[in-house]
C-alpha cells in the first residue's frame, strides 16, 4: 500500500484545474475530463501531458515521455 503513496499523481481534469492550465501555458492543449501527469522529457524540467503519451518508470519514480522514453531505453542497451 505504502508504493502507492509514493507513486506520482494522476490528475483528472476538472474546470478549476483546465482554468489554471490554461493559464500557464497550456489552452487548448487539453480538454475537461482529460487524464494528466507531470512528466519529464526532451524539454527542460517537467510539463503536464497527457497519460497516455507518458510511461512510467518504477526506477526513477518518473513519468516520462513515451518517445523520450523509449530512445533513453535504446540507448541504455
Amino acid at each position: 500500500m505504502d508504493t502507492l503513496k509514493n507513486q506520482p499523481q494522476k490528475i483528472l481534469l476538472d474546470l478549476q484545474k483546465l482554468n489554471e492550465l490554461n493559464s500557464m501555458g497550456y489552452a487548448g492543449k487539453f480538454c475537461l475530463g482529460d487524464t494528466v501527469v507531470v512528466a519529464c522529457g526532451d524539454w527542460s524540467g517537467a510539463k503536464y501531458i497527457h497519460e497516455h503519451e507518458a510511461v512510467y518508470d518504477k526506477m526513477t519514480n518518473t513519468y516520462w515521455e513515451r518517445r523520450c522514453y523509449e530512445a533513453r531505453k535504446k540507448l541504455s542497451r
